[in-house]
């Protein structure tokens, strides 16, 4: 027989010694569930490049976040759909309190006020422009989307949410937002900045379930080029100097080496946005036989969380809570 000093494998060879050394957990805790919020009531309409995710109508939205949280998920990010003739350049929608959107989160925190509710801070849903920023000339305007983004920030702080992400990527706005909820009262309401947001191919499924992509250009003047990585600690030193209570990479799969650098290098939480095109993907290649989608999908939550994330968006959460009370 061949003496063998070591064998890994004996910590493999059952279910039960496998669970007993198992580095790496996802759990409901970890995730935030992101959901489209549509204007009218009893509209469900489901994202064509997003198989088994919909836009939902307010009564539907608290049927859903009613199930999720019966199924262990406590978090969720809501985004909403803004028909087009209600888009202009300034977004003047997104501080509007009479709109949909804030009537919404008002009634969610209402009826269910142990659910952590976190809000997006950027104009591309509200701008005709489609941009997350304020368009002069071609050009994005960085100093006067802030004023914006601070209307939009307090009046969705003014609902009762828990936390702000701002997504538009202008400089200094997690300061100026912080500034701008302190000296309002909103001391208390937390900011996921996304600190680490990268010019990628893979938002087209969530710009079309919001129906915001860019009327012109892209949106590489004001988020990363995908081939930096130092960049994303400038980012991280000063979205954590200016405020935020969390840092996010996004997107997650193709960036899980940024995910790593933030967490070895900062102190506070770390969240990474599993985004519609990787979820996409994965759907897509499930209903052609291609990949076992649920298994693939818990490997990649695990990749997220075993490089370092700690908290992670994503639109399996609710499929992936579903697979563990199946167990």
């Amino acid at each position: 027989m061949i003496q063998l000093s070591h064998r890994p494998r004996r910590n493999r060879k059952s279910a039960a010694i496998r669970a007993l050394v198992e580095e790496t957990k996802v759990t409901t805790d970890d995730l935030i569930f992101p959901i489209f919020l549509l204007d009218g009531k009893n509209q469900k309409v489901e994202v064509a490049s997003m198989p088994g995710i919909f836009r939902l109508s307010t009564d539907l939205v608290l049927k859903e976040v009613e199930e999720c949280l019966n199924l262990g998920i406590r978090a969720f990010d809501i985004f909403p759909v803004v028909e087009e003739s209600l888009k202009d350049k300034m977004a003047t929608k997104s501080y509007d309190s009479s709109f949909f959107y804030l009537r919404a989160l008002r009634e969610v925190k209402k009826q269910f006020p142990e659910a952590c509710i976190m809000t997006d801070v950027a104009m591309d849903p509200y701008s005709s422009d489609g941009h997350d920023g304020l368009v002069e000339d071609g050009h994005i305007l960085n100093d006067e989307t802030l004023e914006i983004l601070g209307k939009m920030a307090l009046a969705q702080a003014e609902t009762g949410i828990d936390i702000l992400g701002p997504s538009d990527m202008m400089d200094g706005r997690v300061g100026y937002l912080r500034e701008v909820l302190d000296s309002n009262g909103f001391t208390d309401v937390s900011i996921m900045s996304y600190t680490a947001k990268y010019a990628s191919g893979f938002y087209n499924p969530f710009r079309d379930a919001l129906d915001s992509a860019p009327k012109f250009g892209d949106k590489k003047t004001y988020q990363m080029n995908p081939a930096n990585s130092r960049e994303a600690m400038i980012e991280a030193a000063l979205d954590t100097e200016e405020g935020a209570d969390f840092l996010m990479v996004k997107p997650a799969l193709a960036y899980l080496d940024i995910i790593k650098l933030l967490k070895d290098n900062s102190d506070l939480p770390i969240a990474a946005y599993n985004v519609s095109g990787e979820y996409s993907m994965v759907k897509a290649a499930a209903q052609k036989g291609w990949l076992e989608g649920e298994r693939v999908a818990k490997e990649m939550l695990l990749s997220m969380k075993r490089a370092g994330a700690d908290i992670i968006l994503t639109y399996f959460a609710k499929e992936f809570a579903q697979a563990v009370k199946r167990q």
